[in-house]
């Protein structure tokens, strides 16, 4: 299926008149419902920069949050929509529970009106998102030919498969270098390479989270420098000198830091993004000498051994946790433990490589976790074995998630294996849950909680219990 983008422009000051409407728009602050129109319910939340006028052709970034959470998701691109002079329009009506199909549709509705309320520049359209909203947004150049780029954060492309060469568009990925997905965004980066799209990847310090705002205002600026490079913008000489030399600083930091590996990519994506604009010949011969160090060396070969590492270690995750799961192998929930110990080890090491690997695996690991639980809640017959044995592996590997203690608490109780419960219970206040509230709201636990055990338990961590403990 295809959707294509109705381009109309209509004359406006900031007050718009439809046939059965008037909407009030204002600069500088985020609008959270922008109707569609009259007969359809959608609306998007809407960002306009406090210099947008009426006239000329503005660039314009569609956010997606699967969740419905426009607003949110706008507030992380909105300091750097200001900074780069981009319209924000983000849909209040696509969710992950939805078909791409549905989604696309509801996307492109949003895109039309967008298109009929403000002078888009056609050449200058991209979509963007966080998470699952970065793989939608991925997804939709596929569909809408007119989307000229992406912004990815925290999350690669969803669908390889569907690229076509006949309709390329510019990638950019943010993630951190402690995200799960970061193996998979390098990966990406050598397949769109080869599928000559053009691309580029902004990393961080950090793990699977939004980015602070100026990565994404970077990646908007090349977005810029890449209209320029193509005609479609007027070529500003202070523009680019500007970001040129922000970006020389960043090499020039990573090398006195010793991030050698981190300088190296800085230097490739300054090349690819300035080359058509500055003589690169000075920073290619850096670049040369900087990859001649033995140091240099010595940490790429090292980060190489980690990634190899860390894929042989995804492999045996995947394998075992999809045997435990069909088997219900509740006895290998130790096995799982001291995995985390070991990741843990990791995760302290002195070694940089082995640090940023081993928080990588976790999050690995705990979405694999996620992943498998929403496979089994979506099945018509829900496994209720295998949805045990998924929640107490998630108090193994992220011990801090009381949610999954509850559920556990909670099931057991309703099958009166008031055992299992109480030792979950245990280990839920061992790991500094406070509500003692909601312990005794907690749904099918109404014989659990009048037990002397319950509330000694409770009283040992809480300090009071909310019956009495009576002893025989």
């Amino acid at each position: 299926m295809k959707q294509f983008l109705l381009f109309l422009f209509l004359g406006i000051s900031f007050t718009f008149h439809t046939k059965a409407q008037q909407i009030t728009l204002k600069k500088g602050i985020i609008l959270d419902t922008v109707p569609i129109n009259d007969s359809i319910p959608d609306s998007f939340a809407l960002y306009l920069p406090k210099n947008f006028e009426n006239t000329g052709k503005w660039p314009v970034v569609f956010v997606f949050d699967m969740e419905g959470k426009a607003v949110q998701a706008l507030r992380m691109f909105q300091a750097a929509a200001e900074e780069q002079g981009y319209i924000l329009a983000a849909s209040n009506n696509v969710y992950d529970t939805l078909s791409i199909p549905k989604n696309i549709v509801i996307a492109n509705k949003m895109f039309n009106r967008v298109f009929s309320l403000f002078p888009i520049h056609a050449s200058r359209v991209y979509t963007a998102g966080y998470g699952s909203g970065a793989r939608f947004a991925s997804v939709i150049p596929t569909f809408i030919k007119q989307i000229e780029g992406v912004i990815a954060c925290g999350a690669g492309i969803a669908r390889t498969e569907i690229l076509s060469i006949k309709n390329r568009f510019h990638f950019i990925g943010i993630v951190g270098r402690e995200d799960y997905n970061y193996s998979e965004m390098l990966a990406q980066k050598k397949m769109l390479n080869r599928l000559k799209f053009p691309n580029h990847r902004l990393f961080f310090d950090g793990g699977h989270e939004w980015p602070r705002q100026n990565y994404i205002a970077k990646a908007m600026e090349i977005f810029t420098l890449s209209a320029m490079a193509k005609g479609n913008l007027r070529r500003d000489s202070l523009f680019i000198a500007k970001g040129f030399a922000q970006d020389l600083d960043s090499i020039k930091a990573s090398i006195a830091s010793n991030k050698l590996v981190q300088a190296d990519d800085l230097m490739a994506r300054t090349l690819s993004v300035y080359r058509p604009h500055l003589d690169m010949d000075s920073l290619m011969e850096r670049r040369r000498l900087l990859k001649k160090k033995k140091a240099y060396r010595a940490l790429k070969r090292n980060e190489n051994n980690q990634l190899f590492k860390e894929s042989l270690i995804k492999e045996d995750y995947g394998y075992y946790l999809e045997e435990d799961v069909l088997t219900y192998n509740f006895n290998n929930l130790g096995w799982w433990n001291y995995q985390m110990q070991e990741l843990e080890k990791f995760c302290k090491s002195q070694n940089r490589a082995e640090r940023q690997m081993g928080k990588r695996l976790r999050g690995f690991v705990n979405a694999l976790i996620e992943d498998n639980i929403d496979i089994v809640m979506a099945d018509r017959l829900v496994d209720t074995e295998a949805l045990h044995f998924l929640w107490m592996l998630k108090t193994i590997t992220a011990p801090q998630e009381y949610r999954y203690y509850l559920k556990i608490i909670s099931s057991y109780a309703k099958n009166e294996d008031f055992g299992t419960a109480l030792f979950y219970l245990e280990e839920l206040l061992k790991n500094g849950y406070k509500d003692r509230a909601s312990l005794y709201k907690l749904e099918d636990t109404a014989l659990l909680k009048i037990t002397p055990e319950f509330n000694r338990i409770v009283a040992k961590y809480l300090k009071d219990a909310r019956y009495d403990v009576i002893e025989e």
